[in-house]
């Protein structure tokens, strides 16, 4: 929200009171209580009256600084709040002098010039951002002089103005689709079901990074909007209404390690089970479907050889008009316990399509009203409108009766063989005209209810299936979403021009804290041509989740062509193969909460080239994926310093440099980092299988003096296999520990001997198998 009027003037009518200095401060318990009035106290008089700011600075972890600043303490906090963690006992240095006042924490801190108020962030002592002059804030937008005027949401804000130094770049606040780089934005952490080619978003999360390596996060669930070097360029102003504002900084130094300490605060990524991983096929959204139809895709998959890990069935599984209902539409699902039973003996998982909306003619509609489950009217009315089903009214999450409710609903699915929901919207939540059952401000309800939807089902898929083998398929999101996945990145159409602003808003989101990602492979409105299903075939199955789903026509490849049967039957095995890889880096994931499909700026911080790329990434810590987004089957992507080797065909390519070149259906830019190791397995076994039996260790253009290692874990998250590799003179030095035969590829690699693996030389390539682990001594 903007209150200026270029640098000197306010907007008519609008008046901003900041803190003129710190008039007295009190330290006690790791924490700094400053008395901030908004004028110079230069007599006795000057005290009686005016504005006052009271801020409370404090440290909740190592490396991150809370200020939380008031005007008028006394408002009723009704909640609900974000949960954000701290570690225990912990205390920040604080030292203070007659002109300054110091908080340190790790190596973060914040300095407050007291007589001339001055807020600065440093880092080792070097400036990071600060706030001067009007920055902070407490704003007033109808004001006419007379402090007696009475305060509502709607004239009130806090804001706080960051600093922005020369060629700084902010990313993050939750999925959006517009530019990648957030300078020249406006914008609302407020959640809409928008599509993907608007600036709305189904997943706003008020927390940005910079290539600085710092990140903001502002702990508010209602709206909060952020100038993004828009009204000031030199600033990042964010503002919420009312009366007090708080926000968290949180040092890195490297963005990862932003990533890191967020997630450290409001809570990491979920692990995923491997079965997940593997490729899910829907029924599409208004297509026509039965049993006959779902084993004539599901059939077609697996006679064509194509590994399928999870059917989903979308919302038609339920009569039309009431959703949502939990009941099984009996004119075409007669028998649903056996039809499930069948599905599940050909090695599948299912998910069904859910939302918290229960339509006025389904069953549950009169149980909910007479027993309180359903948002209200402050008059005690239910809550209803007329939008996605007619009469439709909301599961009220804040009441736990409604919970408990809502879970026994769907814990019936779950006994009859469903094993996981598509939790659906989230984002349409009413603020005005009504009373949640606790008491909750509308305003910050809006944004936060998605939060306690999608736990209510994750919290029962816990219970009842076991923690790890949780899943969600959610639209929306807010702070702390990123503890239940996964989540997809909503409605698209069906071209090149969607596919590019699913990826950036996807990209955008793991900039965020979220973990894992997926999208509608082919797009979801409309019918991609052959081209574009074919290219994001091979991009959503190189996603860390992968999802074929539409809205109107069906997803199963040879509606389109055969080839799109190879490429979909090419790629899955290629996801299958590398499940080694990916399975350590989604556990990497869970515990560092540094996402699975990284932008390059967050891989590639120092290359001032990635700052801006949002059409390639990163897929855990070795392999770039550069999806291909015209119909001229051409690749532009660019390459950071070192040797990369593309893992199709071994080619090797000298990096610091762009490259164009084309591309088959079958083929995609996947090129693996210098001094890497790749575990992987067979291509026709799915996601699933033991990861450690014959692996397969792909060694990468060593270098010398660097130890390339990797690790592969058992389903359950056991580390079962360890390998260091390096290069040492004209030798190789390998040490694998495991207890069952591997293969070890050293590629682009002829070698003339080796001691304790048998050796053969393949192409351009050395393979040394063994029977078991130990250590290798290679000659070259």
């Amino acid at each position: 929200m903007k209150f200026s009027n270029g640098c000197w003037l306010q907007k008519e009518g609008c008046s901003v009171f900041s803190p003129a200095e710190a008039y007295f401060t009190t330290i006690e318990e790791g924490t700094i209580r400053i008395c901030a009035p908004t004028h110079h106290i230069v007599t006795r008089g000057a005290t009686l009256g005016g504005i006052n700011l009271t801020l409370k600075i404090s440290s909740p972890m190592p490396e991150v600084i809370r200020v939380q600043t008031w005007h008028f303490a006394g408002v009723l906090d009704k909640g609900p709040h974000f949960d954000v963690a701290e570690t225990e006992g912990y205390q920040p240095q604080i030292t203070e002098t007659d002109d300054q006042i110091t908080m340190q924490s790790g190596s973060l801190a914040l300095v407050i010039d007291k007589k001339n108020w001055k807020m600065t962030y440093t880092r080792n002592g070097e400036k990071l951002t600060q706030s001067i002059g009007k920055d902070l804030a407490y704003v007033k937008t109808d004001w006419k002089g007379d402090y007696y005027d009475r305060i509502t949401p709607d004239n009130t804000f806090m804001r706080q103005q960051l600093s922005l130094g020369v060629d700084e770049k902010v990313y993050g606040m939750g999925e959006r689709f517009t530019a990648f780089v957030k300078n020249g934005q406006s914008i609302d952490i407020w959640n809409e079901d928008g599509g993907t080619s608007t600036e709305q978003s189904y997943k706003n999360i008020p927390f940005y990074m910079t290539n600085r390596g710092y990140g903001v996060y502002v702990n508010h669930p209602e709206k909060v909007s952020f100038e993004v070097a828009t009204e000031m360029i030199t600033r990042v102003a964010f503002s919420v209404p009312g009366e007090n504002l708080d926000y968290y900084v949180i040092n890195g130094p490297s963005m990862k390690e932003v990533l890191k300490r967020y997630t450290d605060l409001t809570g990491k990524p979920s692990l995923p089970a491997p079965w997940t991983f593997g490729l899910w096929l829907s029924t599409s959204f208004t297509t026509n479907y039965d049993e006959e139809t779902v084993n004539s895709f599901v059939d077609g998959m697996l006679d064509r050889g194509i590994n399928l890990g999870v059917f989903h069935f979308d919302c038609f599984w339920m009569k039309e008009f009431c959703w949502s209902d939990f009941t099984w539409d009996s004119r075409v699902f007669p028998d649903p316990v056996g039809m499930l039973k069948r599905l599940k003996e050909k090695g599948l998982k299912i998910c069904v399509w859910i939302n918290s909306y229960i339509g006025q003619e389904s069953i549950l509609f009169e149980e909910g009203m007479k027993h309180g489950y359903l948002l209200k009217r402050p008059n005690g009315d239910v809550w209803q409108w007329d939008m996605w089903q007619p009469g439709m009214a909301l599961v009220d999450f804040t009441n736990p009766a409604a919970c408990a409710w809502f879970q026994e609903k769907l814990e019936a699915l779950l006994d009859m063989g469903v094993d996981c929901f598509k939790t659906d919207f989230g984002e349409r939540i009413p603020t005005e005209d009504v009373a949640w059952f606790d008491g909750s401000d509308p305003s910050k309800m809006h944004n936060y209810y998605t939060y306690l939807y999608n736990k209510c089902v994750f919290d029962l898929l816990e219970r009842k299936r076991g923690k790890g083998e949780a899943i969600l398929f959610a639209r929306s999101a807010t702070v702390g979403g990123q503890k239940v996945p996964v989540h997809w990145g909503g409605d698209c159409w069906s071209d090149y021009e969607s596919m590019e602003e699913s990826l950036r808003g996807g990209l955008s989101l793991t900039m965020s804290g979220f973990g894992y990602w997926s999208h509608d492979i082919g797009g979801f409105e409309h019918t991609s041509t052959p081209d574009v299903y074919k290219r994001w075939a091979a991009f959503g199955l190189l996603s860390s989740h992968s999802r074929l789903h539409g809205s109107t026509s069906y997803r199963v490849p040879w509606v389109y062509d055969e080839e799109a049967v190879d490429v979909v039957r090419y790629f899955t095995g290629l996801k299958g193969s590398l499940m080694p890889y990916l399975y350590r880096n989604a556990i990497e994931t869970a515990k560092t909460g540094v996402p699975m499909m990284r932008s390059m700026v967050l891989e590639y911080t120092e290359d001032p080239t990635c700052s801006y790329l949002d059409k390639q990434y990163m897929l855990g810590d070795s392999l770039l994926v550069a999806p291909i987004f015209n119909d001229k089957s051409e690749a532009l992507y660019y390459l950071p310093e070192g040797i990369w080797t593309n893992y199709l065909t071994g080619e090797k390519k000298q990096g610091g440099r762009w490259v164009r070149e084309n591309h088959g259906y079958l083929s995609i830019p996947l090129m693996v980092k210098q001094n890497s190791i790749i575990a992987s397995g067979p291509s026709d076994k799915g996601a699933v299988y033991d990861y450690a039996d014959n692996v397969c260790l792909k060694v990468y253009e060593l270098t010398y003096g660097k130890a390339a290692s990797t690790v592969v874990y058992d389903g359950n998250g056991n580390q079962v296999v360890s390998a260091t590799v390096e290069k040492k003179g004209s030798q190789i030095l390998a040490t694998v520990r495991t207890a069952k035969p591997f293969t070890m590829v050293l590629v682009n690699v002829k070698a003339s001997s080796a001691q304790g693996a048998e050796l053969t030389i393949d192409g351009e390539n050395t393979v040394l198998t063994a029977v078991e682990g130990g250590e290798i001594t290679v000659a070259l």
